[in-house]
């Protein structure tokens, strides 16, 4: 069991080749459940079945973008609360660089090392959860 109960991860990302490997170091190495969906979509759907303690989603997706996601899993009854950690190829993206985004742990820059994304989400999570953390979303009162 992964510590600070963060055990489900919902990985959302377009690219299938991205939405494998974060899945596949995730269990293998992290030792996550996880469930992987292609688009925003998808990820609203699952969480009908079972909501993830941590999302990590792709910024930059087709139809709905990881923003717009969000601002839908805010919305969501079972993901008005959940936390959240963008993955984007574009670390300078000033939607996030704000820092003004609610339940958003961070950021993952993409190409990310796969053997340390584990330890990088469980940090920012724990950070999160203990009030530790500087990153984006803690404190803003709506998503832009």
């Amino acid at each position: 069991m992964s510590a600070g109960g963060l055990r489900r991860v919902l990985c959302v990302d377009d690219d299938p080749d991205v939405r494998a490997l974060m899945a596949l170091v995730l269990r293998e190495v992290g030792g996550f459940a996880v469930r992987a969906c292609a688009s925003g979509a998808e990820a609203l759907a699952a969480l009908a079945e079972e909501v993830p303690d941590l999302v990590l989603l792709d910024v930059m997706m087709p139809e709905m973008d990881g923003l717009e996601t969000l601002r839908a899993l805010r919305r969501h009854p079972s993901g008005a609360d959940l936390p959240v950690i963008f993955v984007t190829a574009r670390g300078d993206d000033p939607a996030l660089a704000r820092g003004d985004l609610p339940g958003v742990l961070g950021v993952v820059v993409k190409p990310f090392d796969p053997l340390e994304l584990p330890r990088r989400i469980r940090r920012l999570h724990h950070d999160y959860r203990t009030g530790d953390g500087t990153g984006p979303g803690r404190t803003a009162p709506a998503v832009p």
